[in-house]
């Protein structure tokens, strides 16, 4: 009872008004004067500090606790001063360093280069070739497309009529329906082809195609039949095993990369000193590249990100919020990371820019093509009025019907990307989908 009695030790504030003297670890006794106050509406006898003589009382700090006045200005914005002056140090040592890895960057892939190609006349196809071409006036960038109107438009007009008609394009993007024409000394190719068409036209130009020619593929996607990704396809097609391979992905939608607002890509090879000459080729004040060698997980990422989107538009087409679509969403991002795993791809990449970063763009904002698809799948229209709708290629639709067969192969279980599968294949509707889902059994997150 005697140590429950026993008055604490004083706030370390209390020490600056202690005699020199004084033992703070003894019971703190201290002599201050107090006026009594008589309130109609409480009795209770308050303790107030005063400055002029009246009733003195000695009091221990167990039964009355004396109010001191707030420090003073100056000691109280002390620890707001300290902290604003790390923030600032912290920020200018970043703008240093980074200005320091700025000036040590190479140029010389850039200087060097003279010439790159650009596979395909779609809109990331033509936000590339305009990018590269920006890059450097004397560089020479050759679109191949298939169209002679729109191959017309960019060499007359400059400025690709179909996606981009109020975007004028450098005058140093030039088209050709020639593929021996644009691979021709070509430095770089750029491969912008739908993957579901991308084996049957590559070995269409396979014969103008330099064995030691780097292939930038910006296609997502897994090819239906045979599950490969791009950089299987790529070598496959052009009969080629070495042929040099680059994966370039993150959140970007070629239109907002056509008006230069800022942007963070991945560029992945196995082979680092590629990796590190096209991110030299690509990297400017408003593209922003990494490097990493995990060609699996950004080439996997990207591609089921697509048909995590359409689900994540199925459920905004039936309005059921957004506690639905996040909850969804999050739920799919871990079946990415399942089977991408599985597949040999590092964990890192998934939760990185060309994971959970092309993941959020692609199913939270309008411009996403597989998005919308599933809005208009969850309001009810028919995918075949949709796709006959679109200019564009969805390539979640196409990549869907992939997944059932990824997921056994790997024996994963995959129900959110599973279920757009079979919506797709018209054997569920969005609404029991639903509900299907919602009935699973709960289980530990892992």
């Amino acid at each position: 009872m005697a140590a429950l009695l026993e008055p604490p030790p004083p706030p370390p504030y209390l020490n600056r008004l202690l005699p020199s003297n004084s033992n703070p670890t003894r019971p703190f006794r201290h002599t201050l004067k107090f006026k009594r106050l008589n309130l109609s509406n409480n009795p209770t006898l308050l303790l107030i500090p005063h400055s002029q003589p009246t009733t003195t009382t000695t009091a221990p700090c167990s039964v009355a606790t004396p109010e001191f006045p707030d420090p003073s200005p100056e000691y109280a914005s002390e620890p707001t001063r300290d902290r604003r002056r790390a923030v600032r140090l912290a920020w200018e040592k970043l703008v240093r360093w980074s200005r320091s890895l700025r000036s040590k960057t190479k140029t010389d892939v850039l200087e060097r280069t003279n010439k790159v190609v650009v596979l395909g006349g779609g809109s990331f196809a033509t936000a590339m070739a305009a990018h590269v071409a920006k890059r450097k006036d004397q560089l020479e960038v050759n679109m191949l497309v298939r169209d002679a109107q729109l191959c017309q438009s960019i060499n007359e007009n400059h400025c690709n009529s179909k996606y981009f008609p109020e975007h004028k394009l450098p005058e140093n993007v030039i088209a050709t329906t020639d593929a021996k024409a644009a691979l021709l000394d070509a430095d770089y190719c750029v491969h912008a082809v739908p993957v579901q068409f991308s084996a049957l036209f590559l070995e269409g130009i396979a014969e103008y195609v330099y064995p030691d020619l780097p292939f930038i593929s910006v296609s997502k996607g897994l090819e239906l039949n045979t599950l490969r990704t791009m950089s299987q396809i790529i070598p496959q097609a052009l009969k080629n095993p070495r042929q040099p391979f680059i994966a370039l992905s993150g959140p970007s939608f070629a239109l907002e990369l056509m008006n230069k607002l800022p942007t963070a890509m991945v560029v992945a090879s196995k082979d680092k000193k590629l990796a590190n000459a096209v991110q030299q080729l690509l990297a400017s004040s408003y593209l922003r590249i990494s490097t990493s060698s995990d060609v699996t997980g950004v080439e996997v990422t990207g591609a089921l990100k697509n048909v995590l989107a359409i689900a994540a538009g199925i459920v905004d087409g039936m309005n059921l919020g957004n506690n639905s679509k996040a909850a969804l969403v999050s739920q799919g991002c871990s079946e990415i990371r399942w089977l991408a795993t599985k597949m040999g791809a590092k964990p890192t990449t998934i939760t990185g820019l060309s994971g959970i970063g092309d993941i959020m763009l692609t199913c939270f904002v309008n411009l996403s093509r597989n998005r919308t698809v599933g809005v208009r799948l969850g309001s009810g229209e028919k995918l075949d009025d949709i796709l006959s709708s679109m200019n564009q290629v969805a390539e979640g639709v196409s990549t869907a019907g992939a997944v059932i067969a990824l997921a056994q192969k790997y024996k994963v279980k995959m129900p959110v990307l599973t279920a757009v599968a079979r919506i797709i294949d018209n054997e569920l509707t969005p609404k029991k989908a639903v509900f299907e889902l919602m009935s699973l059994p709960q289980v530990e997150e892992v």
